[in-house]
């Protein structure tokens, strides 16, 4: 009988050497991030598709391949399972024959952050975590502060005062500690990290802890299972601190070594969109580098992509360059029209970070990046009413008794 996790050990990024995964961790002792490993020969033995049969359409299907292992201590609100949702007349519009939408704003807490928090805490809870601190631009602090409450794990979450107001309520709310900082997520961080050092908090920033990735990785292999197993040409995907996407990369690889899906073929062309007033990865994507530099005086609507330099940026910067993808940056004018596009076309109102995927397509369709007949989707990562502020609706007001106007 299959284990419940196949959960090997935990891999330095940037050394490959081997570490314990059952004590709690947090970055190599290279101060790299460390990244879940599973017995893939094992497991490839043993479990195939028709498997995923029968269980529950969360995330928790895929439960060998998450590093939970013991299903007692599994922490859900019923992430996971979002639609796959053709975009017919937006992709008529943009020039793109085929092209797809995964909506991610319909999972618990409006926005994928629930996939990562509910592997990272279900896992901290599993090894005795007690409570957790974490910086966060909105969306990861709330659906972490939630899924900490479920788990009753104390939660102190750090972030910038312009954050969206909703999230801010959202961790008020869960009864955890909420701060926030007169800067940007990296100096909440910073405060963050000598909290941690003060000591009572286990740090759950962004891939300081091994298993958030774990969580969001399982979009990718949703995406394999809607595609039948033959993945898409291209997905498009907001890049903030980029651990969809490593999620991503992560998610395809394993399910090559599993034999799932066909390792012959190429991977899809992994594209990072961000927000030209903060795009670190596109400066170092077209440089050919292999880190991004801290991107200073970042600012945009999209408060997602907010993120000046990520730990994981090489990690994301691998990815883009293993699979023959790209990086590419639209300004806040264009990521709101092609809001208000797509919620015309398609009635489907995203966030500003998923917007931007939409204008990103249109350039990189023009531009012939995105080629004639390619199957293409856009990852968009939560919903947009989590963002009231960024659409003012001024509609004519009537008194009673008022004709419509014609």
């Amino acid at each position: 009988m299959t284990a419940f996790s196949a959960l090997s050990h935990l891999v330095c990024s940037r050394t490959g050497t081997h570490h314990d995964a059952d004590i709690v961790q947090n970055l190599s002792p290279v101060g790299a991030p460390l990244l879940a490993a599973y017995d893939l020969e094992r497991l490839a033995a043993t479990w195939r598709p028709e498997h995923l049969h029968g269980r529950t359409a969360s995330l928790w299907r895929w439960h060998e391949l998450l590093p939970v292992r013991d299903p007692a201590h599994v922490i859900s609100l019923g992430e996971g399972g979002t639609p796959l949702l053709p975009m017919p007349r937006l992709g008529q519009a943009l020039g793109i024959d085929a092209l797809w939408m995964k909506d991610e704003g319909i999972v618990p807490t409006g926005s994928f952050k629930a996939r990562g928090a509910a592997v990272g805490v279900s896992r901290a809870k599993e090894l005795g975590v007690r409570a957790l601190a974490m910086p966060t631009n909105g969306n990861a602090g709330a659906a972490w502060a939630l899924y900490a409450a479920r788990a009753g794990i104390g939660a102190t979450i750090v972030m910038p005062k312009d954050a969206p107001s909703i999230t801010r309520n959202e961790v008020a709310l869960s009864g955890a500690q909420l701060y926030l900082v007169d800067g940007l997520i990296s100096d909440a961080g910073k405060i963050v990290t000598q909290a941690v050092a003060d000591g009572g908090l286990y740090d759950a920033s962004t891939l300081k802890e091994p298993y958030r990735i774990e969580g969001k990785k399982t979009m990718g292999l949703e995406l394999a299972k809607q595609f039948d197993w033959q993945l898409p040409d291209v997905i498009l995907y907001p890049t903030g601190d980029g651990v969809g996407l490593i999620g991503l990369h992560k998610a395809f690889a394993e399910l090559r070594a599993l034999g799932w899906i066909d390792a012959a073929r190429p991977s899809p062309r992994l594209v990072a969109v961000q927000a030209a007033g903060c795009a670190p990865i596109v400066d170092a994507w077209t440089r050919g580098a292999a880190e991004s530099a801290f991107w200073p005086a970042s600012r945009t609507v999209a408060f997602g992509l907010n993120v000046p330099k990520a730990l994981g940026d090489f990690l994301v910067l691998e990815a883009l360059y293993a699979s023959d993808g790209c990086a590419i940056a639209v300004d806040d004018v264009a990521l709101l029209a092609a809001q208000r596009q797509a919620a015309t076309l398609e009635g489907t109102f995203v966030c500003p970070e998923g917007a931007a995927l939409f204008a990103a397509a249109a350039q990189l369709r023009e531009s012939g990046w995105i080629r004639p007949g390619a199957r293409v989707v856009a990852l968009n990562t939560g919903a947009g009413i989590k963002y009231p502020d960024t659409f003012e609706a001024t509609p004519p007001v009537l008194q009673p008794g008022d004709r419509l106007p014609r």
